[in-house]
């Protein structure tokens, strides 16, 4: 093999190691965890208003993602509505946002449990894939100062008084 031929092959094996590196680089998805700072969104509810995570500040948010085909989302849903009712006045803000992809079933879902709190469509699951959740629901309860303090995957009792005694805390 001559002096170019050993160029070439050697330019070619580092670039097929680096397109390598940057691809699985990028394949890698974003997690958020407890102590994270909360990724920012924009997404627009019910009702045409526009939300994003800035909308909260000095509240504490419950970002909750959900599908009405879920059940473990159908379980939840009872307690999480409960549970807003019970904090609203205390600076606990509860958004939900369903990855349904049929906007019939989601606003069926909304109208079953009498959802109160503000609710939005996000079909392309842009927002969840933003935030790493690929069980739902998965719920972030983000403090007044943007971070995570908790990450809740499958549903829970939200009305559970040590529950909401920690998210009270969290102001």
């Amino acid at each position: 093999m001559n002096r170019g031929n050993q160029i070439l092959l050697a330019l070619i094996v580092v670039l097929t190691g680096t397109l390598v590196w940057v691809v699985t680089g990028t394949l890698e998805p974003n997690i958020t965890n407890a102590g994270d700072t909360a990724p920012s969104f924009r997404i627009t509810a019910e009702g045409g208003r526009t939300y994003t995570n800035k909308d909260f500040g000095g509240k504490v948010l419950v970002l909750n993602f959900w599908a009405s085909w879920c059940p473990p989302c159908v379980e939840e849903a009872p307690s999480l509505e409960a549970f807003q009712r019970t904090m609203k006045d205390q600076g606990v803000v509860v958004l939900g946002v369903s990855i349904d992809t049929n906007e019939k079933l989601y606003r069926q879902f909304v109208r079953r449990f009498g959802v109160t709190f503000p609710t939005a469509r996000d079909p392309e699951a842009g927002i969840s894939y933003r935030y790493g959740t690929f069980q739902i629901p998965e719920t972030y309860i983000i403090d007044s100062q943007g971070k995570v303090r908790e990450k809740i995957i499958s549903s829970t009792n939200w009305m559970d008084p040590k529950f909401l005694e920690r998210v009270k805390s969290y102001q």
